[in-house]
């Protein structure tokens, strides 16, 4: 379980696929700082587990769902990911809560820069339209954010916005992004439980 507060920008060190699934190495000092083997860390919002580690630098294995659904597949040595490690029991909740479970992914639109902020528009996939609300939580690459804008229900083509601080800008990979990059969505999980139970519902 994670917050979506991103206390790490890591570097990946190497992608290794394999036949149906992958290890990925991060440069991590922090994350590895009192990690051990077995830990969850979110990367760039995935959950992984470490397998192994070293004094800077941990290798998880990404399996073949993750590498479909996510941005993960695309990423190669030198790119910079978001990383947090599992929160501990007692913690601040500073975010929302986050499983590191992603839903889907989302294309950037437009990025607008504002006097003090940086509103970025994101396509949002048919299916997930439903858990995505007006003042709503959401993880995009790990990092807990509140929805400022919606498209309408009746919109043909459905979308999102978020205003990003520049705290967020300097301290998480979101200040880089440039419409046609893609990123890794976390919805609400209530609004997932919700939206579970009104289709059963439904459907009796």
């Amino acid at each position: 379980m994670f917050t979506g507060i991103i206390e790490e920008l890591g570097t990946v060190l190497a992608w290794e696929p394999t036949a149906d699934a992958a290890r990925i190495t991060v440069r991590a000092p922090l994350a590895v700082s009192d990690a051990s083997h077995g830990d969850s860390i979110s990367v760039s919002g995935v959950c992984l587990t470490v397998v192994d580690q070293g004094d800077d630098w941990f290798t998880a294995d990404v399996m073949g769902i993750s590498i479909d659904v996510t941005t993960l597949g695309e990423r190669r040595a030198g790119d910079r990911v978001n990383l947090e490690r599992a929160a501990a029991v007692g913690d601040r909740l500073g975010g929302h809560i986050v499983q590191g479970h992603v839903d889907g992914t989302a294309t950037v639109l437009s990025v607008e820069d504002g006097s003090a902020w940086r509103v970025v528009r994101f396509a949002l996939a048919p299916e997930l339209a439903p858990l995505v609300t007006r003042k709503g939580s959401i993880a995009i690459d790990g990092t807990s954010l509140t929805v400022s804008a919606v498209a309408e229900a009746a919109e043909t083509e459905q979308w999102f916005e978020v205003s990003l601080i520049p705290e967020t800008l300097e301290a998480t990979t979101l200040g880089a992004l440039r419409p046609g990059d893609r990123v890794n969505l976390e919805t609400d999980i209530l609004a997932r439980h919700v939206e579970r139970m009104l289709r059963m519902g439904s459907a009796r």
